[in-house]
């Protein structure tokens, strides 16, 4: 079976949810004393510019790639991420996280509910033939 030429979107998702995962690290290794926001917000650009560079990369993507199969898988796991990101959200509010610290974990629990689906979808639909793409 011959491989298609894509774009490096699992490399560069992958990318992105260390340095939202290293900025993440940084954030409780200092909670619940200050925390210095400097590295993490640092690595939460690095981490939103690098997904929109997939995100960017992928649109580009020719029609014979398996569309349908991205949408599918993508869209149900948006769903799961969106949900676990809420609950995530929902536990930092009720820790009282404070406001700075906050406004940057939401950031990076949103690149983290956008960049998996975008993973996950791609990863999938990569590995399927035009003529299989449908669901």
């Amino acid at each position: 079976m011959e491989e298609r030429k894509l774009p490096p979107i699992s490399e560069l998702c992958t990318l992105t949810m260390v340095l939202v995962i290293l900025g993440g690290i940084y954030v409780a290794s200092k909670l619940p004393r200050e925390v210095p926001l400097g590295i993490p917000i640092a690595l939460t650009a690095i981490a939103a510019a690098v997904l929109v560079v997939s995100v960017v990369l992928l649109t580009r993507l020719p029609d014979d790639f398996a569309w349908d199969n991205f949408r599918l898988v993508a869209g149900y796991s948006l769903l799961a991420y969106v949900a676990i990101a809420g609950i995530l959200e929902f536990t930092f509010l009720r820790n009282h996280t404070p406001d700075d610290v906050m406004v940057l974990l939401t950031a990076q629990l949103f690149i983290y509910a956008v960049n998996i689906p975008v993973l996950l979808g791609f990863s999938v639909a990569r590995y399927q033939t035009p003529s299989r793409a449908t669901a």
